[in-house]
């Protein structure tokens, strides 16, 4: 293993590698032969018509299979819950409300879901629409301006709270002591959580103070909850480090490490005394150096010594995943501590791809297609599971693909643990959870009414392109062999025991898909 030193030099010299090369060495890590990437498939085909044989698939997928990104629908929703909470003033809002819902044909989605909550607001959205029209000449068009006037304080709360109602339903609570209630009953079934409170970046001190005393308030109360010894079967919390400091970039370094590090070590230090795990949440390629600074200067603490909860996200859709997983597994022997490791897909795609369009770089510190982020993530799965003696990994996945070949690869199921956001892929997790007998964790956010929409939009991106497999589960069109595909051609097979999963386009870009 190289030294650290190294291991930092060649992370940063990959923030723009050539993709083909990177995934030429990522195949090779995966290691999958023909043989056991025909099981793999066999057994997500399993998956997939096991899914849909249940009678109430999770609300997300319903949802986006009825208004995903690939309908120009989905798409007015997605603008229309991204836009509002940052519009000024209700004349802007009727305005939007206008633009956005007034020239799609709601109408033929009306009946077709199986979701009641869908088809009720679908109804309410198309009356709207009807409403918003007044094309038509005479009378009736002057009526129906009159109505549209009169009635826009109602249209505007009534979408106000849709959205909300909708962005409700992949939140688990307002507070932290509503979330831990409603997931008593999940906990009963053997499942723990990660409760993520809710907030965009602090943009200045007195929001950095808010967040860090929320932390600390839910970490308090989380302890209550904490009563196993064995610290994976605990509830834990996801740390954002652009809420602990206003100026969370490399510019500010020293006053990163001078200000943000103190508030960290107070939340690790509280985290340790309950006995939970608190994992440092992934944020954008070029905060990913500064982050490591950070992880590494809180992990060094001699406080901190024994407690195995401290943990790290890591995106598999970033082309360093594989060397920043090996500086974490080296500074995890140097320091003689075992971490908590959870790879997911990546929830900046869009961000990547047009910060790096503007800045005229070569290349792009995220692979460009779906499939390439897909083999990542079970090349670097891979590398995970041979790494136990000091990582724990958590495997954030709803992809039937992904969680068979995790499956296959990883024999000892007391090693590692699956997630999956609260609100989606339930039936993908309860079937693996009964079949294998696995740890599943679940991502929980929590957090009031004005942070639920920003949530949302993250969540009908990450998961609304057409590449998606929660967008496809539902979708009885799509056959289950392509779902359970296997994400390159660069491991062929016969089409008849795997066939090749093709590139899709998206507005979101396909590949940005946190969990999918």
């Amino acid at each position: 293993m190289p030294k650290d030193r190294d291991l930092r030099r060649a992370i940063d010299l990959a923030t723009y590698a050539d993709e083909a090369e990177t995934l030429t060495h990522l195949v090779a890590l995966a290691d999958l032969d023909r043989d056991t990437r025909a099981r793999i498939c066999r057994r997500a085909v399993e998956l997939v018509r096991d899914i849909r044989s249940q009678s109430s698939p999770g609300l997300m997928e319903v949802f986006l299979a009825e208004y995903g990104l690939s309908t120009e629908e989905g798409i007015a929703l997605m603008c229309l819950a991204e836009a509002l909470l940052r519009v000024p003033d209700a004349e802007t809002i009727d305005a939007l409300i206008e633009d956005k819902i007034a020239p799609s044909d709601w109408g033929r989605h009306m009946g077709q879901s199986t979701s009641p909550l869908v088809n009720a607001s679908t109804w309410a959205l198309m009356l709207t629409g009807k409403v918003l029209k007044d094309e038509e000449p005479g009378p009736v068009g002057h009526l129906r301006a009159a109505i549209r006037r009169l009635g826009e304080p109602v249209i505007r709360t009534a979408v106000g709270r849709a959205m909300k109602e909708m962005g409700r339903q992949f939140v688990l609570g307002e507070t932290i002591e509503a979330a831990m209630s409603r997931a008593a009953g999940m906990e009963k079934k053997g499942y723990s959580y990660s409760y993520d409170m809710l907030g965009e970046a602090a943009r200045t001190d007195t929001d950095a103070a808010r967040y860090h005393l929320a932390y600390s308030r839910a970490i308090t109360a989380i302890s209550s909850a904490s009563a196993h010894r064995d610290i994976r079967e605990n509830p834990g919390i996801s740390v954002k480090l652009s809420a602990l400091f206003p100026r969370y970039e490399v510019a500010q370094r020293d006053r990163v490490m001078d200000v943000l590090m103190p508030r960290l070590r107070g939340l690790a230090l509280l985290a340790r005394s309950a006995g939970m795990g608190l994992n440092i949440d992934a944020e954008e390629a070029d905060r990913l150096s500064l982050s490591l600074d950070v992880i590494e200067a809180t992990l060094a603490e001699p406080s901190l010594a024994g407690w195995d909860g401290f943990g790290v996200v890591v995106q598999a859709y970033g082309q360093r995943a594989a060397p920043v997983i090996d500086h974490l597994y080296a500074l995890a022997q140097r320091l003689d501590r075992r971490i908590m490791v959870r790879l997911v897909k990546g929830a900046y795609w869009d961000t990547e791809i047009k910060r790096a369009q503007v800045e005229g770089v070569a290349g792009f510190p995220v692979f460009t297609s779906k499939p390439a982020t897909d083999i990542s993530y079970i090349a670097n799965a891979r590398k995970l599971l041979g790494m136990t003696d000091r990582i724990y990994p958590q495997f954030a996945t709803h992809n039937a693909h992904t969680a068979a070949a995790i499956l296959e690869m990883g024999q000892d199921r007391d090693a590692f643990e699956f997630q999956r956001l609260h609100g989606m892929g339930e039936a993908l997790h309860n079937l693996i959870k009964g079949a294998e007998g696995t740890r599943c964790r679940i991502y929980a956010p929590v957090g009031a009414h004005r942070d639920l929409l920003a949530y949302l939009v993250r969540r009908l991106l990450e998961n609304g392109a057409n590449s998606s497999f929660v967008n496809q589960i539902v979708d009885e069109d799509v056959p289950p062999k392509r779902l359970r595909a296997t994400p390159s051609r660069r491991w062929p097979t016969t089409p008849s025991a795997c066939p090749t999963a093709r590139r899709f386009s998206c507005p979101s870009g396909g590949t940005r898909a946190g969990l999918t």
